[in-house]
């Protein structure tokens, strides 16, 4: 597998955005009821819950870092949890009040969104800025120039995502989620059949075998990227189901055992196509960033840029052939659930 070039880590946050303190009355840590855990032979519900319960508390650890800007890690690690939340209520949606999970997820849904564009922008100036050191150092200039259209667009995203995490909405979402934590989950009706948790890990890997089938050795980029969206669906409900799969000493059970080599194939296939998405995004903000410079452009930002563009998109159909045998682990171990 390739490996990407050494990303480094801004060290400061963006000075043309600065965050605005949190509101009064947001949630705290400190409101949250004591952690819930998963135990052997507890109800499915409560693994949805569990999992609920430990995000929500990382969302709030990594708030603060998050509206400061000052290491991009606690956004990604606020947009993660956002993501395993949606991914949980998603995967479980037969085992509860389904109007109740799909409007708790479309609102975790705005979250996303208003976390996003800014987490996108910090990967692709790390990523930029990884390659650009790369290069002679007469090339440095050039290159900078074109990151610095970045950094001024993720400062512009930056105001718009603290707006979103300073308005109201925000908090009622938190306190939504609290409630979550706080009391049982609402369930469907009695009448209404309910599936076994191996059974949610079995439906998502038959989806994504299907869908693989379909697309072939060599899809589209798009279709590779809708592939690793199925990937991380396989993976968090894998991660949701695998701690209930234990005996009543809390020992493995096969399934148990069988899951987490799934986990462990999944993992694989998600970071080769994500890694494949990567260079596929970062190739086409290149080019994008090349035809904003007018028609004049400077012939070393271009020279620049096209070197760029090519080294991602070698990345990319390197990152391609090598997606084929990824799956095929993965099916090979999903067919032991």
């Amino acid at each position: 597998m390739t490996t990407s070039s050494p990303v480094p880590t801004p060290a400061t946050g963006d000075t043309d955005a600065p965050a605005a303190p949190a509101p009064d009355g947001l949630l705290g840590l400190e409101e949250l009821p004591e952690a819930i855990t998963a135990y052997p032979g507890a109800p499915a519900v409560h693994h949805v819950q569990v999992v609920l319960d430990k995000r929500l508390r990382s969302l709030l650890r990594h708030d603060p870092g998050t509206r400061a800007g000052v290491a991009i890690e606690d956004l990604h690690q606020m947009r993660v949890s956002v993501r395993r939340m949606r991914a949980a209520l998603r995967a479980a949606r037969t085992l509860l009040d389904a109007q109740w999970a799909d409007a708790l997820r479309a609102e975790l849904g705005w979250l996303g969104r208003a976390l996003g564009p800014v987490r996108d922008l910090d990967v692709i100036i790390a990523r930029l800025r990884g390659e650009i050191v790369e290069l002679p150092a007469a090339e440095h200039p050039a290159g900078d120039r074109l990151v610095a259209d970045l950094e001024r667009e993720r400062g512009q995203a930056r105001i718009a995502m603290t707006a979103a995490l300073n308005d109201g909405r925000y908090a009622a979402l938190l306190r939504r989620l609290e409630a979550a934590v706080r009391e049982p989950l609402p369930e469907p009706p009695e009448c209404l059949a309910r599936p076994e948790l191996i059974d949610l890990v079995r439906a998502e890997a038959r989806k994504l075998d299907k869908a693989v089938r379909r697309a072939g050795e060599d899809p589209p980029d798009m279709t590779l990227h809708d592939l690793r969206i199925r990937t991380k669906r396989l993976r968090y409900t894998g991660e949701l189901v695998e701690p209930a799969m234990r005996d009543r000493k809390g020992r493995r059970t096969k399934e148990a055992k069988r899951i987490r080599t799934t986990l462990a194939a999944s993992a694989g296939l998600q970071e080769v196509l994500g890694d494949h998405q990567d260079a596929c995004v970062a190739e086409l903000r290149i080019r994008r960033l090349l035809d904003d410079l007018g028609d004049a452009p400077d012939a070393h930002v271009v020279f620049v840029g096209g070197r760029l563009v090519e080294r991602e998109r070698a990345r990319a159909e390197d990152l391609r052939r090598q997606w084929w045998a990824a799956w095929q682990t993965l099916d090979e171990r999903a067919g032991s659930l």
